[in-house]
């Protein structure tokens, strides 16, 4: 097919084109670029990109694809705190805006990423996706509120699609260590310590980048019947995990580390169990490769290979909200988080696929 990957300069996005490169489909990115030199290990993929703010796309941007990947949004629950009317503006109106414009040049498939963040303060219930949305923070609500606004626009010639991801973790190009998995090998490479904010009892899903790849790929290549106006979780039933249980997988991994609760840690009512048995049932092309202990093992080798430091990781580099916060304070957003002024931005090292 020929899609538009917004988001393609981002934590699954970097990961996403090269896997839709690898599967033979012709890919062009779509990205306000926030993080561009924001770069840590490997290659990323040279595809025809648009440097642009999804809340400036315009018809003509979308003509002549199949699908549309939608990553592109304020992707976390700090960085939606920032400011939650932008949250909304982007991750809400921007999207639903970006879905009427590509129903109206044709576009067939709309996937859209959206979370299991929606289902927020649910205990240790298994959740499937008819569970009760129950969103804690303006992130979650801005993803129930677009699922809603986009199943409105299914028709006959219109299918939108929504990945309901879990927690992410895993080694991108543009890596994120605000995510717990990668937070906690972070911090026991560089200060031998495993740092566990909350009471170590919420329960969080989890799932390598790669594998949330893998479900864009198998919604792409699924008959329409099957994934027409539909909700996926993505992620595997077997991996829920308290975050204590991930503490010990992690002073497992990294040699000589030990176990560090904050003081004053709480529950978090961030906690949710995540069935994803319809994933699986209905999407046999879904088939994830990885789980915790290998993608910690995996962390754990590239911040080695990176030689991350402390510096590194408590600095802007590699977490969103701090970064963003500097592009604020440094004079290069506005107030609504657009450039001040069109820069170039150096070409990124491309890979062979």
């Amino acid at each position: 097919m020929r899609v538009l990957l917004t988001g393609h300069h981002g934590y699954i996005g970097s990961v996403l084109t090269k896997m839709l490169l690898q599967a033979d489909h012709e890919v062009t990115g779509l990205d306000s670029d926030f993080f561009v030199k924001n770069r840590f290990v490997g290659e990323l993929c040279d595809v025809p990109s648009l440097r642009k703010d999804l809340r400036d796309i315009e018809s003509s941007d979308l003509e002549g694809y199949d699908a549309i990947l939608h990553l592109a949004a304020l992707s976390n629950d700090p960085l939606g705190d920032i400011n939650p009317q932008l949250t909304y503006q982007i991750n809400f109106h921007a999207t639903t805006r970006l879905a009427r414009l590509s129903k109206q040049v044709g576009v067939k498939r709309f996937l859209f990423s959206s979370s299991c963040s929606m289902y927020g303060a649910a205990g240790s219930e298994m959740l499937g996706e008819n569970a009760p949305f129950n969103p804690v923070t303006p992130y979650a609500e801005s993803k129930v509120t677009a699922e809603r606004e986009l199943s409105d626009l299914a028709d006959s010639e219109f299918s939108p699609v929504f990945l309901r991801n879990t927690t992410a973790y895993g080694v991108s190009p543009f890596m994120r260590f605000d995510v717990v998995l990668n937070n906690l090998v972070a911090w026991a490479h560089t200060t031998g310590r495993v740092r566990i904010q909350s009471d170590g009892t919420p329960w969080r899903p989890l799932i390598h980048i790669e594998d949330i790849s893998r479900a864009f790929l198998a919604v792409l290549d699924a008959p329409r019947e099957l994934i027409h106006n539909q909700a996926f979780n993505v992620g595997i039933t077997e991996e829920n995990y308290q975050v204590r249980d991930l503490a010990e997988i992690v002073k497992q991994t990294v040699p000589g580390c030990t176990i560090e609760y904050e003081a004053d840690g709480g529950p978090d009512p961030r906690s949710y169990r995540v069935d994803f048995s319809k994933i699986k049932d209905t999407l046999p092309g879904f088939q994830p490769h990885w789980n915790i202990r290998r993608g910690a093992q995996e962390i754990y080798a590239a911040c080695r290979e990176s030689k991350l430091t402390l510096e590194d990781f408590e600095g802007p580099h590699y977490k969103r909200i701090t970064h963003i916060r500097r592009l604020l304070a440094d004079g290069q957003l506005d107030s609504q988080l657009r450039w001040m002024s069109v820069r170039p931005i150096p070409a990124p090292a491309a890979a062979a696929v």
